[in-house]
């Protein structure tokens, strides 16, 4: 005769207790507050996620999370025997939330693409050696700084309470898109008979400094506003620096994708600061410190000199490339601050690095 462990004992009895028609039913009688709400798309896009916030229980998102640590969803009743899990420790809304949270979310699960099926790669055209050395040194930087916005959401994501659970789902789009964009600017320098070129230390620096920031915020802060914010307005100028159909198609589509993740971190630190503006300087401070490192990163030979190379027309060209990029510099820069102006921090006075390069 077989025997199991009393843990499985007490099912298999509770099995023949159903068999026998002894039914418990308690859970229809649960939560009474959610019955009879009814949630409806808002227009032809369908039922967003955002919907869900309109209706009833459904939509009150706590300041606080639940205190039970488990995985029971927002709205649902939570037993007082639910076992905790002991990981979920970001309980207060301000340190993830943004307004634009689940918006963002609806607006990534339907604009996925495909770097296989959507970028023309049959256009890709045998090219002069020094455009292609400078494509594919830009892509291999890429392909160094993309995945570090899907390494950090994926650090913070587990602390997160699940009553913040639209936060998760779009920092879960965003490792997904950050895997798209690793995949995209690897398969560039590969797809032309050129190669993966020089990696960064100057990367490697401003990488360490969103990794080991100290809590989700200043995290937050570095990359999706520093440093997404940057590679954002890269992205939108890309026909100074694209070959071909391909890369403009490349550049336009992660654009898309960096948009969303900058707008969350504009409008978070926008939240976080309203509700502790004491934590400005925090702020201040490691932005500071990363300002440093990505100017750093913007000048060093194997981030400067490929941009200004395929910005120019030609390793001939190099210094008509070098003055584009200027440009393009300030114009990152100055986006930057407005980006931060509209979160509600001024650093224009307090930038830690040249408004513009010299000439």
């Amino acid at each position: 005769m077989q025997h199991y462990s009393p843990a499985v004992e007490r099912v298999l009895d509770h099995m023949s207790e159903v068999r026998g028609g002894k039914l418990d039913l308690s859970w229809m009688n649960s939560n009474p507050g959610g019955w009879g709400v009814r949630a409806t798309p808002r227009d032809e896009r369908g039922l967003g996620l955002e919907d869900l916030n309109q209706v009833g229980i459904y939509g009150e998102v706590p300041d606080h999370g639940g205190e039970h640590g488990s995985m029971a969803p927002r709205g649902a009743e939570v037993p007082a025997d639910t076992p905790a899990l002991g990981c979920y420790d970001i309980n207060d809304k301000s340190l993830v939330w943004a307004d634009n949270v689940a918006l963002l979310y609806d607006e990534a699960v339907a604009r996925q693409w495909s770097s296989a099926r959507d970028v023309p790669w049959d256009k890709l055209k045998p090219l002069p050696d020094d455009l292609e050395k400078a494509m594919c040194q830009l892509c291999t930087g890429l392909t160094e700084v993309e995945f570090i916005a899907g390494d950090m959401p994926a650090k913070w994501m587990w602390h997160i309470n699940h009553d913040f659970h639209e936060v998760k789902c779009f920092l879960a789009t965003q490792i997904a898109d950050e895997a798209r964009h690793l995949e995209v600017f690897r398969k560039r320098a590969l797809a032309n008979g050129g190669g993966l070129l020089k990696a960064s230390p100057g990367s490697e620096q401003l990488l360490r400094a969103i990794i080991e920031a100290p809590d989700y915020t200043t995290a937050s802060s570095l990359m999706h506003i520093l440093a997404e914010g940057f590679v954002l307005t890269l992205f939108r100028n890309g026909e100074m620096l694209a070959l071909s159909e391909v890369e403009k198609k490349i550049f336009r589509l992660c654009m898309q994708d960096e948009a969303r993740h900058v707008a969350y971190g504009t409008m978070h630190l926008k939240y976080f600061l309203e509700k502790h503006p004491e934590r400005a300087e925090d702020i201040h401070e490691i932005l500071r410190h990363g300002e440093e490192a990505i100017f750093g990163l913007s000048m060093e030979p194997q981030t400067s000199e490929p941009r200004a190379i395929l910005a120019g027309g030609g390793v001939d060209h190099i210094f008509e490339g070098m003055a584009k990029l200027g440009y393009l510099y300030t114009k990152q820069v100055r986006e930057y601050l407005h980006r931060l102006k509209v979160a509600g921090l001024d650093r224009s006075s307090r930038l830690a690095i040249p408004l513009e390069l010299p000439s």
